[in-house]
């Protein structure tokens, strides 16, 4: 993985207040088998990234995200490597959502939600960075 997509992600997540923390869990791609568990941390939402997803905009990812905060949901974004998610990811999650129609690199993808949440904090707390 080039050191610029972890830079890209971290640059985003440290934009955030400690309320909205990203954390970042990877599973090396040899360990994702079929029968391996994956390291979703328990009591949260899962939200499985996958092209055949619904799209969302901005605005609607903003909503989202401040319902979430205001339940105090804790979020467990999935996203596939190379291969996608398996289906046993796939029906574990409450959401199904896809970035674009695009087939999107997954180490792209990283950047591209952390920059997403960000600009949906913005949002929410009126900062200036999302300009409509």
């Amino acid at each position: 993985m080039p050191a610029w997509i972890n830079s890209g992600f971290f640059e985003y997540a440290r934009r955030l207040p400690k309320d909205y923390q990203l954390v970042l869990i990877e599973t090396p791609p040899l360990r994702r088998t079929k029968s391996t568990n994956t390291n979703i941390p328990k009591n949260t939402l899962i939200i499985a990234l996958d092209e055949h997803g619904k799209e969302w905009t901005t605005l609607e990812l903003a909503r989202k995200l401040e319902t979430w905060h205001n339940e105090q949901q804790d979020i467990s974004l999935l996203v596939g490597g190379p291969d996608g998610l398996s289906p046993e990811c796939l029906k574990k999650a409450q959401a199904i959502w896809s970035l674009s129609k695009l087939t999107l690199p997954h180490q792209l993808v990283k950047i591209f939600i952390a920059e997403q949440i960000y600009r949906a904090w913005s949002i929410i707390s009126k900062h200036p960075y999302h300009r409509n």
